[in-house]
C-alpha cells in the first residue's frame, strides 16, 4: 500500500507542525537578525556574539607582494607561497603539506609549534624574495587578540596537544621559526575559515565598480564583501565600522564574525523543538539546526517519521526505512537528485508502483529545504546590509557597486534545491529598500587564499 500524492494535505501537515516556510515573513526575519547583530555589537545580551577579527578587508592588494599562507583545521596542515598580480589575483607558488601536528600522537606545545614551523620555514627560505607576512587560517576554537593573534580555547578531538590550549598561536609559531634560524616576517595574522572565505573573495571575485577592461575610470570602489559558509555548519562575516563594545569607531572597517548559526530566530515549530531536545546542546545553534548540513538530514528524518505516523507517507518498506537511526544530508540530496533510480539508501526502498509515495517524500523534503534557504538567506542578507553601511550614502544602493558574497561549503553547492532557495530569498530581502545589487559566488581554496590576503591586511 502506498499513499497518494496530496500536496494540499502535505502543506497542511507542514503548517500544523510549524515548519512551513510560508509561516515566516522574510523581511521580519531579516529585521530581527539585524536587531540581534546590533545588540551583539554593543555587548548587550544577544544570540549573535559579533566577534571582532581585528583584520581590515583590503580592497586593493599591492601587486608583486609574496606572502606565506597556512591552513590548519583538519587532518592536514597546508602551506603555500602566494603572490598577488596587478589585478590583485592570488597566484599560488610552491606548497607543502604535512599531517596536522598532534594527529599522530600527543605533542608538547613546543613540539606542536615546531611541527608547524617545519612546514612554514622551508617555504620562507625557498621563496627567494622577501615574504611580507604569514596568514594562518587556524580553524579551531580561539579568541582573537587586537594584534590578530589567536589564543587557543580548545582543539577538536583529532589533535592531541593539550599544552597548546591557552597559548598564542602566532607567537608560538614565531618562536618556533626563530629556533630554526628562519627569518620571520613582520606580520603573523590568525583568522578562522569564515574570515578566510571573505578575504578570498577579495582575491577571487571581480570588483566591477568604475572599472573598464582593467582600468579604473571613475574611482568607484569595488563594493563590500561578505563571507558566507554553508557546509556542516553555517556562519557569516562582514566588514564593520562601529563596534561599541570594544570602542572601535573608524572609517577603515574591520571584519566581524557573526557566529550566525546561533541566531535565536523564534521560528521553530513543535517538531523542530522536539528534534532540538534530542541534540547535543538543546537550545543552541537554532538557526544552524534548520539550515546546515550537519542537521538537515536528522531533522528531515524526524519530520518524515511524523508524516509516516499520521499516514501521509506510507510505502511497503517504510518500517525498514524508519528503523534506521537517522539520515545524513548527503543521503537526502542523493535521493532528491535521482528519486526514481531505485539506488541509494532511500530510493532503493521504493517499488516501481510507489511513485506517489516518492513524490510525497520529495515534497516534504522540498518544504524543509525551502525553509532552510530562507533561514540561511536571512543571516547572509543581514551581513550584506551591514556591510554596505561601511560605504557612504548614497552609494549603498549603487547598481554598479554590488555587494560581493563569497561562499564556501558543500551543502550550499550540492544539497538539492538549497542554493536556489537561498538566492531567491536573498533577492527578496536585499531589494526591500530598492534594487540593491549583489554578486554571490563560490570561492576555491578559500582558507588558503583568504589566509594569503590576511597576511597583507594588518
Amino acid at each position: 500500500m502506498s499513499t497518494k500524492f496530496n500536496p494540499d494535505a502535505l502543506n497542511e501537515f507542514a503548517r500544523y507542525h510549524g515548519f512551513h516556510y510560508g509561516k515566516i515573513d522574510p523581511i521580519d526575519l531579516l529585521q530581527d537578525c539585524l536587531l540581534e547583530m546590533e545588540r551583539g555589537l554593543r555587548g548587550s545580551p544577544s544570540s549573535l556574539p559579533m566577534i571582532p577579527a581585528y583584520i581590515s578587508p583590503q580592497s586593493k592588494l599591492e601587486p608583486g607582494k609574496t606572502v606565506l599562507a597556512l591552513d590548519a583545521g583538519g587532518t592536514n596542515l597546508r602551506g603555500a607561497l602566494v603572490k598577488f598580480d596587478a589585478q590583485g589575483k592570488a597566484i599560488p607558488g610552491e606548497s607543502r603539506r604535512a599531517p596536522m601536528p598532534g594527529t599522530e600522537g600527543p605533542l608538547s606545545a613546543e613540539a606542536f609549534f615546531d611541527g608547524i614551523a617545519a612546514v612554514a620555514a622551508p617555504l620562507i627560505e625557498a621563496s627567494g624574495e622577501k615574504v611580507e607576512g604569514i596568514g594562518f587560517c587556524f580553524s579551531y576554537n580561539m579568541d582573537i587578540t587586537e594584534e590578530a593573534d589567536g589564543i587557543l580555547r580548545a582543539f577538536s578531538k583529532e589533535v592531541e596537544a593539550p599544552d597548546v590550549i591557552g597559548k598564542h598561536i602566532g607567537a608560538g609559531l614565531r618562536e618556533a621559526l626563530v629556533r630554526r634560524n628562519c627569518k620571520v616576517p613582520d606580520n603573523i595574522i590568525l583568522l578562522n575559515d569564515t574570515v578566510a572565505t571573505l578575504l578570498s573573495g577579495l582575491a577571487g571575485i571581480p570588483a566591477p565598480g568604475g572599472h573598464w577592461q582593467g582600468e579604473d575610470r571613475f574611482g568607484t570602489e569595488g563594493g563590500p564583501m561578505v563571507g558566507f559558509i554553508l557546509g556542516t555548519g553555517l556562519n557569516t562575516a562582514y566588514p564593520e565600522k562601529r563596534i561599541p563594545k570594544i570602542g572601535f569607531d573608524s572609517p577603515q572597517p574591520q571584519i566581524v564574525v557573526v557566529e550566525s548559526g546561533g541566531f535565536a530566530h523564534r521560528c521553530m515549530g513543535p517538531l523542530d523543538l522536539d528534534f532540538d531536545r534530542g541534540t547535543r546542546v538543546p537550545g543552541a545553534h537554532t538557526l544552524e539546526k534548520l539550515s546546515a548540513g550537519g542537521y538537515l538530514g536528522p531533522l528531515s528524518f524526524h519530520i518524515l517519521r511524523q508524516a509516516h505516523k499520521e499516514g501521509l507517507l506510507v510505502f511497503k518498506r517504510a518500517d525498514e526505512f524508519f528503523a534506521r537511526p537517522s539520515l545524513e544530508a548527503k543521503d537526502i540530496s542523493a535521493f532528491m537528485n535521482e528519486p526514481f533510480s531505485q539506488k541509494g539508501p532511500i530510493a532503493e526502498l521504493f517499488a516501481q508502483d510507489e511513485g506517489d509515495a516518492i513524490s510525497s517524500m520529495g515534497y516534504l523534503i522540498a518544504l524543509i529545504t525551502q525553509r532552510a534557504g530562507l533561514m540561511a538567506a536571512s543571516v547572509t542578507a543581514a551581513a550584506a546590509v551591514k556591510a554596505t553601511e561601511a560605504y557612504n550614502n548614497p552609494r549603498n544602493l549603487d547598481p554598479f557597486v554590488p555587494v560581493r558574497i563569497a561562499v564556501e561549503g558543500t551543502t550550499y553547492l550540492q544539497y538539492k534545491g538549497l542554493r536556489e532557495a537561498t538566492e531567491a530569498y536573498l533577492q527578496i530581502m536585499l531589494t526591500k529598500d530598492g534594487p540593491r545589487t549583489y554578486t554571490i559566488a563560490p570561492v576555491e581554496q578559500a582558507s588558503l587564499f583568504g589566509a594569503a590576503v590576511a597576511a597583507l591586511s594588518k
